[in-house]
């Protein structure tokens, strides 16, 4: 009992009605979602270009379906707060529903990675549909499951805790995809077809027992909160009054673009790994271990930074500038043929974009503090996951168009190894990052007034989109 909250770093989130142990059972949602965040972009797309030797612009493609439902978040929030229904329940049946759709996703994509492997004579599209299919639903139910999952914790924590319990969240998301990281490496150590889809089956039952433990008694039944009668407010009138401020359009727009310079390469690190620099499968799935750890730290950096009155446009510019230097690293890591180097690389990324995102959610938050929150932070994450998804495919087809001029020797000679597709990729992602800093340079020259001391400015990450 005389232990303080400085060696108990979760205990202050804890509260009367929402209790440590209720907290950590609700947050393994977030486990979850970080684990078949890791499988898509972290492994799944690996195998598919090097082992199963589908296109990378159709492996990016795939990757880049289940943010079609990115832009939904602030609808989906928006629905679960003014649900209708006899039960009481708001946030309950979208997170089940979301369990429902993860766990469908992940039962279907081994059927679709078999036909794949050509171990059918099936047509090659029966398994390239299958594969997408499995990956959309993969992706409804990480929106659907997180956005209500976080709004759900949002309502059972106090005002004085909801930062630091969503703060928790948060880390156990970037948990999740660490631990998750690692298990599927040792897993997959000894690559072959079957193991892989063993662990697929397995991660797909976990999601399930994750998911039902996390929402087992969390929410109680309040029929006057979901009562049929009741009015409910139109999303284009407080979409309108956002878009008025022409800083917030300015912000949206940077957030939108550093996101999509981060994410490019989502789906070409790891095949980039072991095509120039023949790193293993195990190898290779640890790289989002490194850049999970690298947004750890990020997010670790960010809060004592903002929580002395640090200006969060500023600390989005330091996280592009960091993310031009890891992405001139991952460039240089081929010709210097330094695997330290393309670590080290890897690392700065997730680093340089848990600034970047931190910085720009930070001020979003201010601008929500005069408008209505829902629709600020539901803008900046449909901005953002839109970007996303958008530069994950634009990336796999840059790969590939560059790629083949260059083994046809349209490049000239110096330019004719798989590293050109890639390292066009990586180039353009720097160009971007530089186009980031252009756009929310004028935001930084003008400091934000977030006192150190007002609660609500504190990195909570209230309603994190994702």
């Amino acid at each position: 009992m005389s232990v303080g909250t400085k060696f108990l770093p979760f205990a202050d989130a804890a509260s009367a009605q929402l209790p440590l142990g209720r907290l950590l059972r609700l947050s393994l949602f977030q486990v979850s979602v970080g684990m078949a965040m890791v499988l898509l972009t972290g492994t799944l797309n690996r195998v598919m270009i090097v082992e199963l030797g589908v296109p990378a612009w159709l492996v990016a493609l795939m990757v880049a379906l289940p943010l079609v439902f990115a832009p939904l978040r602030a609808l989906i929030g928006h629905k679960s707060d003014t649900h209708r229904s006899v039960l009481g329940w708001r946030r309950v049946p979208y997170i089940w529903f979301g369990s429902m759709f993860q766990f469908g996703g992940l039962a279907l994509m081994p059927f679709a990675l078999i036909l794949l492997s050509g171990d059918s004579s099936s047509p090659a599209w029966i398994g390239q549909a299958g594969a997408a299919v499995a990956f959309l639903l993969v992706g409804a139910g990480i929106h659907t499951t997180q956005t209500a999952g976080l709004a759900l914790a949002s309502d059972l924590a106090s005002d004085e805790t909801r930062p630091r319990v969503v703060v928790l969240l948060y880390l156990m998301l970037l948990a999740g995809m660490v631990f998750s990281s690692l298990m599927f490496g040792w897993l997959l150590s000894d690559f072959n077809t079957l193991t892989l889809i063993q662990v697929i089956q397995g991660a797909g039952v976990v999601t399930m027992l994750l998911n039902v433990v996390a929402l087992w008694k969390q929410e109680a039944r309040n029929p006057a909160v979901t009562d049929p009668e009741r009015d409910r407010p139109k999303f284009s009138d407080t979409w309108a009054e956002l878009m008025q401020n022409r800083s917030t359009a300015r912000l949206l727009v940077a957030a939108g673009l550093g996101a999509a310079a981060f994410s490019m390469q989502d789906v070409l690190l790891e095949p980039y790994g072991a095509e120039v620099l023949s790193m293993s499968v195990a190898e290779t799935t640890r790289l989002s271990a490194l850049s999970a750890f690298g947004a750890l730290l990020g997010f670790a950096y960010s809060s004592s930074q903002l929580s002395g009155g640090g200006e969060p446009h500023r600390l989005a510019g330091t996280g592009a500038l960091a993310g031009v230097f890891a992405f001139a690293l991952v460039v240089f890591a081929y010709p210097a043929g330094s695997t330290a180097a393309f670590l080290f690389g890897t690392f700065l990324i997730g680093f340089g974009g848990g600034l970047f995102s931190v910085g720009t959610l930070t001020a979003i938050m201010a601008v929500a503090r005069n408008h209505d929150g829902g629709i600020a932070l539901g803008a900046w994450g449909a901005v953002t996951a839109t970007a996303t998804g958008a530069a994950v495919a634009f990336g796999g087809a840059v790969r590939d168009v560059v790629s083949n001029l260059a083994e046809s020797g349209q490049l000239g000679p110096a330019l004719t190894g798989p590293a050109a597709g890639y390292g066009a990729v990586y180039h353009f992602e720097i160009l971007l990052l530089f186009a980031t800093l252009i756009v929310i340079g004028p935001l930084a020259r003008h400091t934000l007034a977030i006192p150190a001391t007002t609660p609500s400015t504190k990195l909570g990450l209230a309603a994190y989109p994702g």
